[in-house]
């Protein structure tokens, strides 16, 4: 039985949103069929976090009194660089977080790698995660840093202060694929993430379910994009948070780390966690950990005086 013979609970209904922005069909070059070539919303959040961050980025070292009193870690120009390495950090981290963090624990994934070894990096099938994204990003700006000599702390709270930018396009992206989704709820908000396109993508079927559930993207996205950006602007331009290497990620990483474990409450919990622990302990809640203790510890370390932080 599918579930267009099912009644739909109470509860707001789950637009029919298409994942697919434009669909250019398939080409055809010098007699090779190349396609369907299609373009994603998600990939589109992912372009348009990106560039945003570069370009507040760029305003960011243009504003040389929010560093004092230091000065900004590169020129505007270099932006260009560290745009180019965050996306490979972005893309090859968010990956290798996904496949490592939640399809390696799962069974039924494993399965479908060692069917498909492609699996991997078939991305265009879905599947970034956001804290593998932050480690290939992190070792991106270690790079970017090292090869220009820059402070590696500084180059991260720039970063850092962008970086709620894409967390805003990509939770909406989360929510236009109905992905996701929180657990079940009967507050008035609860939506039924179940549509035709949903059901065409899943042999007639939704995977949410026709319960209401949280739309736990829509929180990730005000509360990981906007107020987190929010916080980080008044963080770098009232409180000049920029002059002292590090407290700018620092914050960031608590900010992070204490929405996502709070949400984690609301969104649906992972399948493959151990029996004693599902529903109770998620991946994301695990992963939230370490990035609030560093972030805590960098807060700490930036309010030293320069001369203790130089140790």
């Amino acid at each position: 039985m599918v579930d267009a013979a099912l009644p739909f609970a109470a509860g707001l209904q789950f637009p029919d949103l298409n994942p697919i922005a434009w669909d250019f069909g398939a080409l055809n070059l010098f007699g090779l069929t190349i396609g369907p070539l299609q373009l994603r919303w998600y990939a589109l959040a992912y372009i348009a976090g990106l560039l945003l961050g570069w370009l507040y980025i760029q305003r960011l070292v243009k504003n040389e009194a929010l560093w004092a009193p230091g000065k900004p870690p590169m020129k505007p120009a270099d932006a260009d660089d560290l745009l180019f390495w965050a996306t490979l950090g972005v893309i090859i981290g968010g990956r290798l977080g996904y496949v490592i963090f939640y399809m390696l624990p799962d069974p039924r994934s494993v399965a479908r790698i060692m069917d498909d070894p492609l699996t991997i990096i078939r991305i265009w099938d879905g599947g970034m995660a956001f804290h593998g994204g932050l480690i290939g990003v992190a070792l991106a700006l270690w790079w970017f840093a090292h090869s220009r000599k820059a402070s590696i702390l500084s180059v991260g709270d720039a970063a850092a202060a962008a970086t709620p930018i894409g967390l805003f396009f990509g939770r909406l992206a989360n929510f236009v694929n109905g992905e996701l989704y929180g657990r079940e709820t009967d507050a008035p908000w609860g939506m039924v993430f179940c549509n035709d396109t949903i059901r065409a993508a899943n042999g007639g079927i939704c995977p949410a379910g026709l319960e209401p559930r949280h739309p736990s993207q829509l929180y990730e996205a005000a509360l990981e994009g906007l107020v987190l950006f929010v916080v980080l602007r008044i963080a770098t331009h009232q409180f000049k948070t920029l002059g002292k290497p590090g407290m700018t990620a620092g914050i960031f990483l608590v900010g992070y780390g204490l929405i996502r474990a709070s949400l984690e409450l609301v969104r649906n919990p992972d399948a493959h966690m151990p029996e004693a622990l599902r529903g109770y302990v998620t991946m994301g809640l695990l992963l939230s950990v370490p990035m609030i203790v560093i972030g805590a510890w960098l807060i700490a370390r930036g309010q030293r005086p320069p001369e203790s932080q130089a140790a």
